[in-house]
């Protein structure tokens, strides 16, 4: 039973509410109430952030409820001129969302456990270099730092990874990113064409081109009145599973590269290949970019299409189970894999950790099933969930996501919608100060958009939150205790993004 409350309001995923129906509460009562409703583990922070409000900011928080499947909205009125009580304080989990209003605004707090930077060296206002950053110290004559970066050998993305350790063991592991500055946020709000914000959204973070693609088509449909139709809904589905398909089996031919089992490293590279070129042949492009368009599709599904993909997946499936049984069965994988990285169930709760590494530990969070939209409303999905929280359990269940994925396609292209007519809504008017949100389960997990827009319609604020927002710290809490050999591994077996957070 939900309770009746008049300090919140309740909407569903990818609906739109007017900005005076979301309660106004004083910041105390704020604070206790985000606090208090994570304390069960069945809801998490979505999103958290501040707008200019006159001469002070209004933050907004946005509590995903995993069990009745709402998102509950409620706001707080704050002045920047005095140091405020964190929620980060109560739950970790609001850590980062605080450090960006800190950075954002100047915002102090008496209690915030780490008020460090979240993307900029010292904060936007101060412009320092990135060689001021307050890195944090340990003091010991046994202990040593390890540097690794600005720039990742494999993805070429800038990021910093400072290790202290004591000989082999990683103590603490600070990671650095923010480097590009990219302002995406920004351009949302600055680019005034809906062609221009498409493009947009399928750039901030290339490997989740139809993950955050889709996050703002939904959103803006939303802020239009406008429904998507079965097939519409049908081709953004299909997209979002063959991303997961073809990432998810690329990250697993990493992994086993890093153990040093070339052979699964090689079949399993080469799968994903088939999958990817499948996206080209549709619609143009590898990584989806042209496929998913607000109210519209320019690439209808046809009965050829899927006659292609039924013969590719006859090829890829046999492959890939052999592959994958082998793979996990394999004595020298599971001795690299089983018990590294380790994360606990209460660690993944605490820090608010979304995707596959939250699943890997029993927690589920996956927005197909708790929180789904479109298509996903047509089928029941259930998470695949794995209780030991180490690389095992997160490459495991990518296997298993990718078997998931294509017999889920194989029921949705035995049945493909008619055609939609495709609406233009560059010129449609959106809903005047108001507050919308998407929720989609990329490959990483959770994907949060959310506007807000003036009295004119206009989109006044844009928020977007990559998955990788929640999963950074993570991968620096999984690697603690590790020797540091264990840390490109764990990476892998996170696989976050650096331009997803440098936004």
């Amino acid at each position: 039973m939900i309770e009746k409350r008049k300090d919140i309001v309740r909407i569903k995923n990818c609906e739109t509410v007017k900005l005076n129906r979301i309660p106004v509460l004083d910041y105390d009562s704020f604070v206790d109430l985000n606090s208090f409703f994570l304390k069960d583990g069945t809801k998490h922070v979505s999103h958290f952030f501040a707008f200019p409000s006159g001469k002070k900011l209004r933050l907004f928080s946005l509590i995903a409820d995993d069990i009745a499947g709402d998102i509950i909205c409620s706001s707080s009125i704050i002045s920047t001129e005095k140091p405020l009580p964190s929620v980060t304080a109560l739950h970790h989990s609001f850590h980062p969302f605080e450090r960006d209003i800190h950075e954002k605004f100047g915002v102090q707090y008496t209690d915030h456990p780490w008020l460090k930077p979240l993307r900029f060296p010292a904060g936007i206002k101060d412009k320092k270099k990135i060689a001021d950053y307050p890195f944090y110290l340990f003091e010991g004559e046994d202990l040593h730092e390890v540097g690794v970066g600005p720039i990742h050998a494999g993805v070429i993305e800038p990021g910093h990874f400072r290790f202290i350790c004591n000989g082999e063991k990683v103590l603490h592991l600070e990671i650095q990113l923010g480097y590009q500055h990219r302002g995406v946020e920004e351009l949302f709000v600055t680019k005034k064409r809906l062609l221009e914000r498409i493009i947009l959204s399928e750039s901030i973070a290339g490997d989740t081109t139809n993950g955050h693609a889709t996050a703002f088509s939904l959103l803006y449909e939303s802020l239009c009145g406008f429904k998507a139709g079965e097939h519409l809904s049908f081709v953004r589905t299909l997209a979002l599973e063959l991303e997961r398909m073809a990432i998810h089996t690329g990250d697993l031919s990493a992994l086993a590269g890093d153990v040093a089992y070339q052979l699964g490293n090689a079949v399993l590279g080469r799968l994903r290949t088939p999958i990817i070129n499948y996206t080209q042949s549709w619609g143009g492009n590898r990584l989806g970019r042209g496929l998913i368009r607000p109210g519209r599709t320019n690439f209808p599904y046809t009965a050829e299409l899927a006659e292609s993909l039924d013969k590719i997946f006859n090829e890829y499936e046999p492959h890939f189970a052999e592959m994958a049984d082998a793979l996990f069965a394999r004595p020298s994988v599971q001795a690299r894999f089983e018990k590294t990285g380790v994360l606990s169930k209460e660690d993944i709760l605490s820090m608010g950790a979304v995707g596959t590494p939250a699943r890997s530990t029993g927690v589920k969070r996956d927005i197909r099933s708790t929180h789904p939209h479109g298509y996903y409303l047509s089928f029941k999905h259930e998470p695949v969930l794995l209780p030991q929280g180490d690389v095992y359990a997160r490459a495991y269940i990518r296997g298993r996501e990718i078997r998931q994925s294509m017999s889920l396609i194989r029921k949705m292209i035995a049945s493909i919608p008619a055609a939609d007519k495709n609406v233009d809504l560059s010129d449609k008017k959106c809903a005047a100060e108001s507050l919308s949100v998407s929720l989609v389960e990329g490959w990483r997990g959770e994907i949060c958009h959310a506007a807000i827009t003036d009295k004119s319609g206009n989109i006044a604020l844009y928020k977007i939150k990559d998955p990788s927002m929640h999963n950074w710290f993570a991968l620096a809490m999984a690697v603690r205790g590790e020797e540091i050999s264990d840390f490109p591994l764990c990476n892998k077996s996170f696989n976050l993004s650096y331009c997803g957070h440098d936004l």
